[in-house]
């Protein structure tokens, strides 16, 4: 059975590299365990719910060709380069401008909350870091034919990863004790991710002017 074997070994290996990327501290992170810590714990897991409904656009669109269309229209990962910058620093501007706000647990009826979910999905969706994995490592590492079976799998496996590692993250930064730290570090805890976010957002803004 060494097809079989070589299969198995393939799905291994994307799968822990993609999961290695995952728990590499980045803006899914910060998002997960703020949304955790300001909402709730149930707030949380919905963002990495909404984390893992990007994965399975980004790694579906990579099976189906998103290396070849990047390569074709390379005006096109840079624009998604670009858009994907410019949404960072729209985040990291809005936690830096509400940092010294306090946090408001109770919220009055008629107040709308960001959508979990959609705030999730499009943080993956216009990640670059996720494209160029999806792009270049994910693609390099599947074999000239993948068949349905190895594609549905892949998939699965990538989901899998993102969502239950930003659960993880959720339920434990929205523990008691890490919410009442938060709340008396607020200020600068919420400084220092806005200005990660905005340093992350002006790093891949040059990323994306060298491509140009």
């Amino acid at each position: 059975m060494p097809l079989a074997t070589s299969d198995l070994s393939t799905l291994a290996s994307i799968g822990l590299v993609q999961l290695l990327a995952v728990i590499s501290p980045g803006p899914s992170f910060l998002i997960t365990a703020r949304t955790a810590v300001v909402q709730s714990r149930a707030d949380g897991v919905t963002v990495a719910l909404g984390l893992g409904a990007g994965t399975v656009i980004w790694s579906s669109a990579a099976l189906l060709g998103l290396n070849v269309i990047f390569h074709a229209v390379p005006m096109l990962f840079i624009a998604m380069k670009i858009a994907g910058a410019l949404f960072l620093l729209w985040i990291a501007y809005q936690i830096f401008l509400h940092a010294a706000d306090p946090i408001e647990i109770e919220t009055s009826k008629g107040e709308v909350l960001p959508n979990p979910f959609v705030k999730g999905f499009l943080t993956q969706i216009s990640n670059p870091k996720v494209a160029v994995f999806f792009g270049s490592i994910f693609i390099a590492m599947l074999p000239s034919d993948v068949p349905v079976w190895m594609m549905m799998a892949l998939i699965g496996i990538v989901t899998f990863n993102e969502v239950c590692w930003y659960t993880v993250v959720a339920l434990f930064f929205g523990a008691g004790p890490v919410r009442q730290f938060y709340i008396r570090a607020k200020v600068w805890i919420d400084r220092v991710t806005g200005l990660f976010l905005g340093v992350l957002g002006l790093r891949l803004l040059w990323g994306a002017r060298d491509g140009a």
